[in-house]
């Protein structure tokens, strides 16, 4: 995916309340500078107005200012309109954030000449008894609606692999396993592995692992919900819907994020932000072996 040649019109998605000011205004400054229009794209459950609405289809470039969740929205209305996606950091940099707001018209100079590398993004459809599929960037959960617990089936390739009652399941891309999936116990993903992973969320009896799958297995997962059901979070948004089947398949390239020369990988973001840590005895091995600090 290659922008044109200039920016012409830049397509907004905002976090719903952090501070925005500032970012906002450095925006409006560099837009108004070199003749970029500014429109906001509407995203499910946005209220805040920031812009002028616009068509995601008439952008040549996507900005999500607030964090991972609202780069999330941005990507899903990237997908679909095949726009790259710029995800601005009002806060620490995430696992999709490309740059801290502090830093926007820097960005800005450098997508507007080009310096700029394309990471393209998997994700997981997932059609509901047989309905249009949707696609998943971080992951689909199955989870109970309240105190009963819902009956999960997984098929691999028409071959039953667990049946369990718990809470639900997590299905993961490589980006999502290291949400949801490891606060549930399940395995991260290497970035480009080529597969995804299902995770039995607190599973009662049984064994039933965390379940990795590559990208041309055939996997389908059924649902009996208890009286008080059980519902489907695309990406940590809620649909109402109560499927009994999922067919799940594999996405290859579907969305993209703009990445510029130096990012972190996936993995040094998760130790950076220390969702991946050294276990206590290796650290005050390092501690005993450090340089003694100069006074």
């Amino acid at each position: 995916m290659n922008l044109p040649s200039r920016l012409n019109r830049i397509g907004l998605v905002v976090h719903p309340h952090r501070p925005l000011d500032r970012a906002l205004k450095t925006m409006e400054e560099w837009a108004a500078t070199h003749d970029v229009d500014l429109v906001q794209v509407p995203v499910d459950g946005q209220e805040r107005s920031v812009a002028p609405p616009g068509d995601p289809a008439t952008c040549d470039l996507i900005i999500a200012v607030g964090g991972d969740g609202t780069t999330l929205a941005a990507l899903h209305a990237g997908a679909a309109a095949e726009k790259p996606v710029l995800g601005v950091a009002c806060g620490s940099l995430g696992a999709l954030t490309a740059v801290a707001a502090a830093n926007i018209e820097e960005a800005l100079r450098d997508v507007a000449a080009g310096n700029w590398r394309p990471q393209v993004l998997p994700g997981v459809a997932v059609a509901a008894d047989g309905g249009a599929p949707q696609v998943a960037i971080n992951d689909l959960v199955v989870v109970r609606k309240g105190a009963g617990q819902v009956v999960i089936g997984i098929e691999v390739d028409d071959e039953l692999y667990v049946r369990f009652a718990g809470d639900g399941v997590v299905i993961a891309t490589p980006q999502g396993s290291s949400a949801y999936t490891l606060a549930a116990g399940g395995p991260v993903l290497a970035p480009g592995c080529g597969g995804y992973v299902l995770t039995p969320l607190a599973p009662h009896g049984g064994c039933c692992p965390p379940l990795v799958v590559g990208q041309d297995t055939r996997v389908a997962v059924t649902i009996e919900p208890s009286h008080v059901g059980a519902r489907l979070e695309f990406d940590g948004q809620i649909e109402d819907v109560e499927p009994h089947r999922l067919d799940v398949s594999w996405r290859d390239e579907h969305v993209t994020l703009v990445q510029f020369g130096g990012a972190e990988s996936l993995l040094a973001g998760l130790r950076r932000r220390r969702i991946i840590i050294d276990s206590p005895r290796v650290l005050a091995r390092d501690d005993r072996f450090a340089p003694p600090a100069i006074e």
